[in-house]
């Protein structure tokens, strides 16, 4: 795809920088070690472009660059340095000579390196992934956790026995089937059971959404949702602890009802009538839920970071606080010397958008504060 300066206008418009587009002014030249090290972050982060002759800081005019003269060569050494295809272009802008190097996405399952740093953006740096994240990229294309059976060889009977089918056609708005075929049908279709050589496979997503009871799936029985009630803020004294048995699916309304019935609540005053009134509304609620129960890590793969800190977040926003780096310290249980390795967790759930800076904290990254992107 030829670039134009149309096309480079556009980029340099853009609020802020991107995991997938970074801009260098170069005026005379560029080291290539950070050439190739640019070319691998981008690459792993999904593919992009770094942009030559162009400042990185707003208005980001065009400077022009002069590196890199032999385009044709630059491009065939890059392939011999990264082991991957880069694409690169001159562009003649009308304020000067800008370079496009143009990175495809890493193949699924596979992440780049470079001299042996398998390298990602976080902020404006570059730094190694996790091996939690590589464990990830690694696993691609495996099948995941929630694709493999809970129960084998089921009959069709058991299936329709174990799983909650009515709410099921319920929750999609559709007539439930009038013979049994027809809804074995629909639950292969949305890949909740799979055909077995002795009947049905349930699949862990089928049971862990629509099962009647998650105890009798031995493999998802510890995924049910747990609600504790603590007196005060303290986690010293229980004060109820229910485990639930529905999948999420089926089980959502129910499970919200039930929180929503442990809150506190006000007495108001409205005209002559007297009504109670909680705390936090219903839809806060759900949407805590929501994603307490959809972002867990399903496969299991270890500490999921990011996860820990926007579930960090929500609760300390619940609680009508912020988080901070000291909270999430304190969270992970770091010391004062980790406040780095805190500000890439918090920068990398920013970048996945789940948590954003609270607007009303004083504009200071010591003193910055969070708040649930949803907030």
């Amino acid at each position: 795809m030829t670039i134009t300066a149309a096309q480079i206008d556009i980029w340099r418009g853009r609020a802020s920088e991107t995991q997938n587009l970074e801009f260098k002014a170069a005026g005379n030249q560029y080291d290539t070690r950070k050439l190739c090290r640019y070319c691998v972050a981008i690459a792993n982060e999904g593919g992009g472009h770094l942009v030559l002759g162009i400042a990185d800081k707003p208005p980001r005019a065009v400077v022009g660059s002069q590196a890199f003269p032999n385009l044709l060569d630059i491009a065939e050494k890059l392939f011999h340095w990264v082991g991957f295809r880069v694409d690169v272009e001159a562009v003649a802008h009308p304020d000067g000579r800008v370079v496009v190097f143009s990175m495809p996405g890493r193949p699924r399952g596979t992440a780049y390196h470079y001299e042996g740093a398998y390298l990602m953006r976080s902020g404006e740096e570059l730094v190694p992934m996790s091996e939690d994240q590589l464990r990830k990229i690694f696993a691609e294309g495996q099948p995941s956790w929630l694709e493999n059976p809970a129960l084998k060889d089921a009959s069709a009977q058991d299936v329709v026995q174990l799983l909650d089918t009515q709410t099921f056609f319920d929750l999609m708005r559709l007539p439930y089937p009038t013979d049994q075929a027809g809804v074995l049908a629909r639950l292969l279709d949305e890949r909740l059971i799979e055909r077995s050589t002795a009947g049905f496979n349930i699949l862990h997503i089928g049971a862990v959404l629509l099962a009647k009871n998650m105890r009798q799936f031995p493999e998802i029985g510890r995924k049910a949702a747990r609600v504790i009630v603590y007196a005060g803020e303290s986690k010293m004294q229980t004060v109820s602890d229910v485990t639930g048995e529905k999948g999420y699916a089926v089980g959502f309304s129910g499970l919200v009802q039930y929180v929503m019935g442990k809150l506190p609540q006000n007495e108001v005053i409205e005209g002559a009538i007297r009504k109670e009134v909680k705390l936090l509304p219903e839809v806060v609620v759900r949407e805590l839920l929501a994603n307490a129960l959809i972002h867990q890590d399903f496969d299991m793969s270890g500490s999921d970071r990011v996860r820990a800190c926007y579930q960090h977040c929500v609760l300390q926003y619940v609680l009508r606080k912020q988080m901070t780096n000291q909270s999430l310290r304190e969270r992970f249980g770091l010391s004062e010397g980790s406040s780095n390795t805190v500000s890439q967790i918090i920068t990398a759930t920013m970048e996945q958008g789940l948590v954003k800076n609270d607007p009303n904290a004083p504009d200071s990254r010591r003193y910055a504060r969070y708040i649930p992107a949803w907030a």
